[in-house]
């Protein structure tokens, strides 16, 4: 017995558990929540990777899905024991479709060819980290933009949840559409999904109002019992099958039980460094080198800052315990994502449901990422949750990370107007890095249209160039008469 709590009482000391304020059923509440919160990825991914490369060649869905899994929880599990946060790693969206539909619209580019430059871009990155460039950037924002950036990753993470449970849609481009987006299905909530994510939020604001211990993991699994007793009564099915649309299905995950299955593991190395160079010329592999680039080196740091302010982690300074460590395991899942053939793995705003449930170190990290091993053998966690189950936490989470924008200084219009831009462009674009972008550009502006240039650091002149680079690729392209 006193082996046994020697043993926790190391492990405490280790992730700095008491310390953070935290305890070991918190940790493991959250590593489940954050768990549950990501999973889908594992059935995404293998959908935004299903075209046919040049050649002819596809990724494989089974393929696609084992190896996203598997790399995802190598990472988190590195992210948890060696820089100690309850971040969790997983195939980032922006870059995983910037890939699939950007990047192999050029010609003649292979999978590996493509994946090559997922490589090449995390390698720079580990470069940059390890030079201390990155950590400097950090450090050079100022502390109003660092606080929009939560605000702004709370909205977004708010809209992921709405969006994905079917809430708030978008509303078909024809003649005489006046909004991009609407309530449900026509302005009405239909469909048993909907009440299935209309329940799990009052039911987890419910138990984080009256504070009950594991509430928002508790919302996961009541929604989640509650979507398999419907499957199972009304047999309700996707909201598209790829033939006939069911508006009022399930958006992906259908409640299902998945039997044991080998991962194929099959896609690690297929990779060529530089094969885009070859098909495409150094000045266009470069600008789609570049594009990857800056949008993982920003999406991390913006995505590391929310969360690490909703842990708590994060000192008055703005300063992040281990922050080189974090972002050296994010460079790593770049160049990991690449060399597996599932593009480039970041940190996961979904980790927020795990915070929001009370995680405060990295043992959080080191469950999520062991499910998601198992995950690659056993899939019923994964298959019996659907979205509409997850989206309420997500929804609450937003809801936390928001209430801190009160922090901004509304006075100062220098910060003001770039810390807006910074938090509405995020949810609008569905991009982390666009917002960044637009508040730190802005950012630059107005301090020179205040005459107070000499507040601006000199990283973010760095900074906001990259982002005019970043945000001009397009006219860049025609211009050089790059297709």
């Amino acid at each position: 017995m006193a082996t046994t709590l020697s043993n926790l009482s190391a492990i405490d000391r280790y992730f700095k558990i008491t310390e953070r304020g935290s305890n070991y059923s918190r940790e493991i509440r959250g590593g489940f929540a954050t768990f549950f919160a990501m999973s889908y990825i594992v059935v995404l991914n293998p959908l935004i990777l299903s075209g046919a490369d040049s050649s002819g060649d596809i990724l494989g869905p089974n393929r696609v899905a084992a190896m996203t899994a598997f790399v995802a929880g190598v990472l988190t599990i590195l992210m948890g024991a060696w820089a100690k946060h309850p971040f969790a790693l997983a195939t980032g969206l922006g870059v995983n479709a910037f890939v699939a539909v950007t990047v192999a619209s050029h010609p003649g580019l292979t999978w590996p060819d493509m994946m090559g430059l997922v490589v090449l871009s995390g390698i720079t990155m580990f470069i940059l980290v390890l030079t201390g460039f990155r950590t400097a950037v950090f450090k050079a924002v100022p502390a109003g933009l660092k606080t929009a950036i939560v605000v702004g990753i709370g909205l977004f993470i708010a809209l992921i949840g709405l969006v994905n449970a079917g809430f708030v849609r978008r509303i078909p481009d024809v003649a005489g559409t006046t909004v991009p987006v609407g309530l449900g299905v026509d302005g009405k909530l239909l469909g048993w999904p909907t009440l299935v994510f209309v329940v799990g939020l009052v039911l987890t604001l419910a138990l984080v109002i009256r504070k009950v211990k594991g509430a928002i993991l508790i919302g996961i699994i009541a929604a989640t019992v509650l979507a398999n007793v419907l499957e199972a009564v009304f047999h309700i099915g996707p909201s598209f099958d790829g033939k006939t649309a069911n508006p009022e299905g399930w958006s992906l995950v259908v409640p299902t039980f998945k039997e044991l299955s080998l991962p194929d593991l099959s896609l690690i190395g297929q990779v060529n460094l530089f094969g885009s160079f070859a098909h495409l010329g150094m000045l266009a592999a470069v600008l789609l080198a570049f594009s990857i680039l800056l949008s993982i080196f920003f999406d991390a740091m913006g995505t590391m800052v929310g969360l690490a302010s909703e842990a708590g982690t994060i000192d008055k300074d703005g300063n992040i315990p281990n922050v080189d460590r974090v972002l050296l395991v994010d460079a790593f899942g770049a160049i990991a994502g690449g060399g597996a053939s599932v593009s480039s793995n970041q940190i996961f705003v979904e980790s927020g449901a795990g915070i929001g449930e009370g995680a405060r170190t990295g043992l959080a990290s080191v469950v999520t990422g062991l499910l998601l091993i198992v995950a690659m053998f056993f899939t019923p966690l994964i298959s019996l949750v659907p979205f509409e189950a997850v989206a309420p936490a997500l929804v609450v989470v937003g809801f936390l990370m928001v209430s801190q924008v009160g922090r901004i200084d509304w006075s100062d219009w220098g910060i003001a107007i770039p810390a807006f831009l910074t938090f509405t462009l995020m949810p609008f674009t569905y991009s982390i890095a666009n917002g960044l972008g637009a508040g730190f550009i802005t950012f630059v502006l107005i301090r020179l249209f205040q005459g107070r240039a000499r507040e601006i650091h000199p990283l973010m002149w760095a900074v906001a160039a990259a982002f005019l680079v970043f945000f001009g690729i397009g006219p860049i392209e025609q211009v050089f008469g790059i297709k």
